[in-house]
């Protein structure tokens, strides 16, 4: 099987695209439990990886303004039914003062991300982007606040974002429903995702590895559907209970699985961004270097304010809370350059 799983990974490299079938045999069989295959993949991964982007390795700001939420997925430690979470949000000066500092360090893409948080009016998000892209014009601001409407996401693209990221969690509608309650809609998320591709915003999704209920097909359906929508960003990490959600007693998602994902991934898009998720690193301590290894090259440190930062839990036990903006700057420039590569001080943006 593994010769078979060898031949697959070839040709992913070469067509960048598979059938169902033979997504079924690449995944199937608890492939990430085949050392020699996920090596021979992330080899690959690495190689087409070095090809495009060299051994540059783009960092992100990461904002988390807000952790309130008007929504219920089953997952999120952020949902709105979780009664012992602490609330905040921040003003626009700190979200600003977040990112002046995150300049000073070397970020050249702010990631502005929250709860689904009505609060923020589409015009305080497109204030926001608009001062930042004043201030910052050699930046990117990239937002992840979740499902809008078309209009509210044109109001954003015209006031200067330039990224969207909604991980569709999957692509597998039964599977979605298990997810997230009955009033979410896998339609609604499918047409998010397509109305900011429509914008011309350069549009990240992604899986969950492990979340409850998933199966192989519900890998194939996601990797289908990637293959057919090309996002330019791929966020993969492994699902992680949070102890105040109904998953709370769920085990945690696959390391390997993850990695491996990473890496056919890469094969698959090979222009993509990728990053080396903090899940990644919360599961395992040198589990975003892995990640860089196995065919990612983004990651995204941390400059909300650390009074905040153990607030925004999607997740128990997340890493990184505790450390200043500059302390997560200076650890992920040395994790980086443990393993070979170097972070860069630009855009980082998707190379067509």
């Amino acid at each position: 099987m593994s010769n078979k799983k060898f031949s697959l990974i070839d040709k992913l490299e070469v067509e960048h695209k598979l059938s169902r079938e033979e997504w079924r045999t690449l995944l199937g069989g608890k492939a990430f439990e085949d050392g020699e295959v996920l090596q021979y993949a992330a080899k690959k991964a690495r190689k087409v990886g070095d090809e495009i982007y060299g051994k540059d390795v783009f960092i992100r700001g990461i904002v988390e303004f807000s952790n309130t939420c008007n929504k219920n997925c089953y997952y999120c430690g952020l949902r709105a039914g979780n009664a012992n979470l602490e609330r905040y949000r921040l003003s626009e000066e700190d979200i600003l003062q977040c990112c002046e500092d995150g300049y000073k360090y070397g970020f050249r893409t702010f990631v502005l991300q929250s709860g689904e948080d009505p609060y923020y009016t589409t015009e305080m998000i497109c204030d926001i982007v608009n001062r930042l892209k004043t201030d910052y014009p050699e930046c990117a601001v990239t937002l992840s606040i979740g499902e809008k409407t078309f209009d509210e996401y044109k109001a954003y693209r015209e006031a200067g974002a330039d990224r969207f990221l909604l991980r569709h969690e999957t692509a597998n509608p039964e599977h979605y429903g298990k997810l997230h309650p009955e009033n979410m809609s896998w339609e609604n998320r499918m047409r998010c995702l397509r109305d900011l591709k429509a914008l011309g915003y350069q549009t990240g999704c992604g899986v969950m590895i492990g979340s409850p209920g998933q199966t192989v097909e519900c890998l194939v359906d996601d990797m289908l559907f990637m293959q057919d929508f090309e996002p330019e960003m791929i966020g993969l990490g492994p699902f992680l209970p949070h102890s105040d959600t109904p998953f709370r007693d769920e085990a945690k998602g696959s390391y390997e699985m993850t990695l491996y994902l990473i890496s056919l991934c890469r094969l698959m898009l090979p222009h993509a961004l990728i990053p080396a998720t903090t899940a990644l690193g919360t599961i395992k301590p040198n589990g975003r270097e892995q990640g860089i290894l196995a065919g990612a090259n983004v990651i995204m440190p941390n400059l909300s304010p650390v009074q905040v930062r153990d607030k925004y839990m999607l997740y128990d036990n997340k890493i990184c809370t505790g450390d200043t903006s500059s302390e997560c700057r200076g650890c992920i420039e040395r994790r980086v350059e443990s393993v070979g590569y170097k972070v860069a001080i630009t855009r980082g943006d998707f190379k067509a």
